[in-house]
């Protein structure tokens, strides 16, 4: 009897490995996807979503204090959405401790692009942030148009034209 039980605890051993791999291996989101979950919450707890941008290219950047490429990305950030005069949005996207995030928010205060806290992880999950920065790049339709993980100097360009590129797309 007991050898007859396992093989069919193998079995149910192997399905519950097999089923738990799948839940953790999601498809990360790509090109010609439409971002479903908010990216995270403002200061006042309001999700932030792509579909509040409609119309406009949004940057967003998965971010903490204690990066230093993220540091030097969030200036640039802040002169490409000031030189778009209003067409395009860049949401900064912190990922630290909520008091953490307060107080940056605080500091932040004249930035003109968007702050906000990815306070449950749901964000860096959802869009497979394991490394930061990590930056996407959604056309005025609401679809994903380039997903950038790290930062580089001599990639800066490169994303300054793909940016154009999707102001000049209708």
């Amino acid at each position: 009897m007991k050898r007859s039980l396992a093989p069919a605890a193998f079995l149910a051993l192997c399905l519950l490995v097999s089923t738990a791999r799948a839940a953790d291996e999601r498809p990360l989101p790509k090109a010609g996807d439409i971002p479903a979950v908010a990216f995270g919450i403002t200061r006042d707890g309001d999700p932030v979503e792509a579909k509040q941008f409609a119309g406009k290219v949004l940057v967003v950047t998965f971010w903490a204090s204690w990066c230093g490429p993220c540091l030097k990305e969030l200036p640039l950030l802040e002169g490409i959405q000031k030189a778009a005069n209003g067409s395009v949005q860049v949401v900064a996207v912190n990922i630290e401790a909520r008091e953490r995030f307060r107080a940056l928010h605080e500091r932040l205060k004249s930035f003109a692009l968007l702050i906000a806290h990815d306070h449950n992880k749901a964000g860096r999950e959802a869009y497979g942030v394991n490394g930061i920065p990590h930056m996407m790049i959604i056309g005025r339709d609401g679809r994903i148009l380039k997903v950038h993980r790290g930062y580089s100097e001599d990639g800066v360009d490169r994303i300054i034209a793909e940016i154009n590129a999707a102001l000049a797309a209708s």
